[in-house]
């Protein structure tokens, strides 16, 4: 039986659903000297960067991770992201208003990736996926592979992630072919063999460079990797670590990828660098670094991943911090990705609650596991990303409430359908 207080909670939860609490943060505005967007965000979308250039990608990161956290997402979230779909099936990087008509060039193959997978493990969209498919069959390139643009050359990192989406998606990338070639034999085409460096073999280039040669690019790998497995995201948890003869690892692509990762992380000490622009010097590379360990435990290969988790887990606030302290939304995504594929706990991240962050700087999900995240988490760390602004106390109040009822009275989507165990 429902006592007054239940009943009164119940009551507010429901009103945190009709839009009576509306986060403080949804229509905060911030300098553009923050690194935040100058202009309103929308209610649904998660980060308060500027949207321009990643909304659609890190919201499909977002959803993935809190559905990882078994945290159903606010309908505004989804919807967002749906309403962000163009007609023919792709996504922009963003349309600051939806109902303007997509430019076909100014869609792209990484947005669209995300979105799917996304929206796969929302469950719930089959009609936007299979639209989203049908895109892909539309712009695939004679050479089976994918560019982050239609109309331009492929390239190995947009390629894997339109293969891990059609993997997501139930379809075999292997059966989706133009001029006789699939998006398997395209990645294949940019990974480097045994005739290539020791240092290189088993790593995909971008694309072959000037001079008509393949030069192993990091960021590239860390996708492919995961796409030559089969694998798309969210990656479930390694069962063992494999015994690999580096002597003939570079003729299989699965393991000579791997292989190449792990060279990397351990030549890094845990993580992958990047050369800055007009410098020797090299800096960390923290989202390429993440990738890999998603790769990586996707493989099998339990010892690299967890170390460059655990790296990222020693070195990665600045990164969860972006410029001046505004977060990131796509890198708590990807650390929570991380810390579900190495079986670490993503509310004990070192000392940061990375799921309690990545709810504070969005929509108030529709149901949160019970006890998953606690009142003080979410309103410690709303109150150290509000910018100063203040958040409203409906919305914690509301995600406090939720989780503390369970979802039972609230409306909420499928689980992805045959979400691999």
């Amino acid at each position: 039986m429902l006592t007054a207080a239940r009943l009164c909670a119940a009551a507010l939860t429901v009103a945190v659903f009709t839009a009576t609490a509306t986060p403080a943060f949804a229509a905060a505005t911030a300098s553009p000297s923050t690194g935040a967007s100058a202009a309103p965000l929308p209610a649904g979308l998660y980060g308060r960067t500027d949207p321009t250039y990643d909304a659609v990608f890190r919201q499909g990161l977002s959803l993935l991770a809190l559905r990882a956290e078994q945290v159903t997402p606010a309908a505004s979230a989804v919807s967002w992201l749906t309403g962000q779909q163009c007609a023919d099936g792709g996504w922009e990087a963003y349309r600051a208003d939806p109902a303007r008509a997509c430019t076909p060039s100014q869609e792209n193959t990484n947005s669209t990736s995300m979105a799917v997978q996304a929206l796969v493990a929302v469950g719930g969209e089959q009609a936007a996926v299979s639209k989203a498919v049908g895109w892909y069959q539309k712009i695939q390139n004679s050479d089976g592979g994918w560019p982050y643009s239609p109309a331009t050359a492929s390239d190995a990192g947009s390629t894997a992630l339109v293969d891990s989406a059609l993997a997501a998606a139930r379809t075999a990338p292997a059966t989706v072919v133009k001029d006789g070639r699939n998006g398997v034999q395209a990645l294949d085409a940019f990974q480097l063999g045994c005739s290539a460096p020791a240092a290189q073999q088993g790593g995909f280039a971008y694309q072959p460079n000037k001079a008509g040669k393949l030069v192993a690019n990091d960021a590239a790998s860390a996708e492919a990797a995961l796409a030559v497995t089969g694998g798309f995201l969210p990656v479930a948890a390694p069962s063992g670590t494999p015994t690999v003869d580096p002597a003939t690892s570079c003729s299989n692509a699965k393991e000579a990828a791997a292989q190449y990762l792990a060279k990397r992380l351990s030549t890094g000490d845990g993580h992958i660098s990047v050369a800055e622009a007009g410098s020797t010097s090299a800096a960390p590379d923290y989202s390429s670094t993440a990738w890999a360990a998603l790769s990586l435990a996707d493989a099998g290969w339990s010892a690299p991943a967890a170390g460059a988790v655990q790296w990222l887990r020693e070195n990665g606030e600045a990164w969860i911090q972006g410029q001046n302290g505004v977060p990131l939304s796509s890198a708590l995504a990807l650390l929570i990705l991380d810390a579900k594929a190495t079986g670490l706990d993503p509310h004990a991240f070192g000392t940061t609650d990375l799921v309690a962050q990545l709810i504070s700087i969005g929509p108030a999900p529709a149901a949160v596991p019970s006890a998953a995240v606690s009142t003080a988490a979410v309103a410690a760390t709303a109150a150290a990303t509000s910018g100063g602004k203040g958040i409203s106390p409906w919305w914690v109040f509301g995600v406090v409430l939720i989780a503390a009822i369970g979802g039972g009275l609230l409306f909420s989507y499928n689980r992805a359908k045959g979400k691999r165990a």
